[in-house]
């Protein structure tokens, strides 16, 4: 029985560490997989609030240091600066804001990034701009947050 016992003990030490380690394994993987749906939303939600002039959940959805990067190249750092740039866009509300999704990666519960084709037009006077659009997002508490946007200008 004393030789039994180690054994045993050895065999069942073995048997929960493997069970803890595939418990966390599947675990990450839950996590990860709802982080990923959870970013399906948050990155929908920036996109349309910004599409339907709706300021409030535009500045809630980014972070207070995020940074925003136009297609002139003129940059504007942090949230108030970023709804300072933007405030015409939210107030006229009457430019026209299309995309198409190009690539996506969402890594795990941290960070995630997307870039978009997009179409900013205003035509009452003949303006528009289209733009390969990248956004950085990180994952902050229990919900994504951009943190970073930047615009490069392609041709008409």
């Amino acid at each position: 029985m004393k030789r039994t016992m180690p054994r045993f003990l050895s065999l069942s030490a073995a048997l929960v560490t493997a069970m803890f380690a595939s418990t966390t394994v599947a675990g990450e993987t839950a996590d990860a997989e709802g982080c990923a749906r959870q970013f399906e939303v948050a990155q929908r939600v920036d996109m349309e609030s910004f599409r339907d002039y709706d300021a409030e959940t535009f500045r809630a959805g980014h972070d207070d240091r995020a940074v925003s990067i136009f297609a002139s190249g003129a940059a504007f750092y942090g949230i108030e600066a970023i709804m300072k740039a933007l405030a015409s866009h939210f107030a006229t509300r009457e430019a026209q804001w299309s995309w198409v999704e190009k690539y996506r990666v969402v890594d795990g519960c941290k960070s995630a990034y997307i870039l978009y084709e997009t179409v900013y037009a205003i035509p009452r006077i003949g303006y528009r701009a289209r733009a390969l659009t990248g956004v950085g997002y990180t994952h902050k508490g229990d919900h994504w947050l951009a943190v970073s946007d930047q615009g490069t200008a392609l041709p008409p």
